[in-house]
């Protein structure tokens, strides 16, 4: 495993739409690792291939072991969403930037696992507000283009400044 660079806006890569996998092969599983490590050394809860300049399906998220610990996601696809949420997010792409976005507050997502196998993945909250950050990276969207607001905050992620 290794820890790979994160991108940061503005780098086009984050605003291209990622292609799906079709090799479930040693290189899937060494981007998967290589995510999961990436992600727990940044402390973040979710991330996105494109994030680390990788255009394929590709998520991998950990929202705690409430919510089922380390989630690995090829080929992603909303299949259902209900309800509201309105809550702060950030992004390892854009450090120093937090916003208020509305998610919904359920979310079902079809996709596949490291081997092929389908998998379907219920989540609520925070992991349904997860999902859908990581599935619109792989479409080009970053959460500061639906955020209600957006402010910038410090080292600490305290508030410093309204936009």
């Amino acid at each position: 495993m290794a820890i790979r660079m994160i991108v940061k806006d503005p780098d086009p890569v984050l605003r291209e739409k990622a292609v799906p996998v079709r090799n479930f092969n040693a290189n899937l599983h060494k981007l998967l690792d290589d995510m999961a490590e990436t992600m727990y050394d940044a402390e973040g809860v979710g991330l996105a291939a494109p994030q680390v300049g990788i255009l394929k399906r590709v998520i991998v998220m950990d929202c705690g072991e409430e919510h089922g610990g380390l989630i690995e996601l090829v080929n992603p696809q909303i299949v259902a969403t209900s309800g509201e949420q309105l809550g702060t997010e950030g992004c390892l792409s854009i450090p120093n930037l937090q916003g208020e976005v509305l998610r919904p507050l359920h979310v079902t997502v079809k996709g596949q696992d490291r081997s092929g196998k389908e998998v379907v993945i219920k989540g609520t909250e925070l992991l349904a507000r997860c999902i859908m950050h990581e599935v619109d990276h792989l479409n080009g969207v970053l959460f500061t283009d639906i955020a209600k607001s957006v402010y910038r905050t410090d080292e600490g992620g305290s508030s410093v400044k309204a936009e």
